[in-house]
């Protein structure tokens, strides 16, 4: 009945499975669930798919192993190929700062050779700019530009100051850019091209400096030849005026001086440097306009009165005592009592004291024939075989001797005979931008 009713509410309902194990006189029953089945299933399924993944591996355990080993051998080859880039990248770095200092260091060493040879022109240039200076060529404001570098080490420790800190130094002002980055190629990495590099800005600095140094040493070579120029065009105004004087040149004298006294053993002259000869050449024509100069400044080419009137020139004249025609030897200037008279050029007195119409007299040698007079003076402040320069007072205006009034009668006389001494003064006007 209940198996009916179950029937109309239910349905009909699956029969259960029931598994019976006898033994001997035991009988035991077990009543087979869906889900035991299931169960079972699974566990055969699992354990199937585990046999069959274990028969897999052992029958392809040796083609797994063999790709294994063959990822790994490439692997290991890829890595051994990227070490061997880097260290070629290393070596070629390496290799290029070797010779990029070895760059900077001849570049160093010749920049170090021009500066000393610009620092030895630049002290043989001294003297003669001093010489040239105290000739009235040049002042001290307009001397050649100095080197680059005022101070030139010494050639022994030069390789020394480039190692350490001092490559450091000269690397970190040549680095103007950063280097150029690697890539992590392995195709390219030992062939990265280098844009730029220490060598390539030291070249460029290198090159600036040195087109520095051959401007200045391009206007080392402009002034000498402009002084050189100057001092020869100086010179021949000189001697023009000393020629119409009839006074000897000095340097012929001079050459016949030295040859006379010379000697030494012989010696192979020096590199014929185009520099030094332009220095030889501005020292001989120095030496030239010295020698002239010298002549000339110790010759009465000055005014003895400047400012003063002259009361009677050089000429022939009427006589204020006899009244007749008569040769005056000098020039006169009107002077104050006592008022102080100085030579027009250094020399040696010769003669001091009370000389007949001259009344107090003193006569000055200036060498080369040349002498001066200076009378009429008050009072003789030198004595015979002093030597006076043109600043010293030698006397006193005053009015001794044939004299009608205080004045200085001055006179220029060139081997015992009296010239005008105008033609003296207005060559003195000429030289004036040449002597002192």
């Amino acid at each position: 009945m209940n198996s009916g009713h179950q029937h109309r509410v239910f349905g009909r309902r699956a029969q259960e499975h029931i598994l019976i194990l006898a033994s001997g006189d035991k009988v035991r029953h077990m009543t087979v669930r869906p889900w035991m089945a299931a169960l079972a299933f699974c566990f055969v399924g699992v354990f199937s798919i585990g046999y069959l993944l274990a028969t897999s591996y052992l029958v392809l355990r040796d083609d797994l192993i063999g790709a294994t080993m063959a990822r790994q051998a490439r692997m290991q080859h890829d890595y051994e190929d990227r070490i061997a880039a880097l260290r070629a990248q290393v070596d070629r770095i390496t290799s290029r700062q070797l010779l990029d200092q070895q760059v900077v260091e001849d570049k160093v060493d010749k920049l170090m050779e021009q500066q000393m040879a610009l620092t030895s022109r630049h002290g043989k240039l001294d003297n003669l700019l001093d010489r040239a200076e105290s000739s009235g060529l040049t002042e001290k404001d307009g001397a050649p530009p100095a080197p680059v570098q005022s101070y030139a080490p010494d050639v022994k420790d030069k390789r020394a100051s480039l190692s350490g800190s001092g490559i450091e130094a000269i690397e970190k002002q040549l680095a103007s850019g950063a280097p150029a980055d690697a890539t992590p190629d392995n195709s390219t990495l030992a062939y990265v091209p280098a844009t730029d590099t220490v060598g390539d800005r030291a070249d460029r600095i290198f090159s600036k400096v040195t087109l520095s140094l051959k401007d200045v040493e391009q206007d080392q070579r402009n002034r000498v030849e402009q002084l050189t120029s100057d001092a020869g065009n100086a010179a021949n105004a000189i001697e023009t005026v000393l020629t119409r004087f009839k006074i000897p040149m000095p340097e012929t004298a001079a050459r016949k001086d030295d040859d006379d006294a010379v000697g030494g053993p012989y010696v192979e002259p020096e590199s014929n440097d185009g520099f030094n000869n332009s220095l030889a050449a501005l020292d001989g024509a120095l030496t030239r306009l010295e020698a002239v100069r010298s002549t000339a400044e110790s010759l009465p080419f000055r005014n003895p009165a400047i400012g003063k009137d002259v009361t009677s020139p050089f000429g022939n004249r009427r006589d204020p005592f006899l009244g007749r025609l008569a040769l005056h030897s000098g020039i006169d200037f009107r002077f104050s009592p006592g008022e102080r008279i100085r030579p027009t050029a250094p020399g040696k007195v010769i003669s001091a004291g009370w000389t007949g119409g001259y009344g107090n007299m003193v006569e000055v040698d200036h060498g080369n024939g040349i002498s001066t007079r200076y009378g009429h003076m008050s009072e003789i402040l030198v004595k015979v075989g002093d030597t006076v320069d043109r600043n010293d007072v030698i006397g006193l205006a005053g009015s001794t001797g044939r004299s009608t009034g205080t004045h200085l009668h001055y006179e220029v006389r060139q081997d015992g005979h009296a010239v005008d001494p105008v033609y003296f003064m207005n060559a003195g006007l000429k030289l004036a931008t040449y002597i002192k």
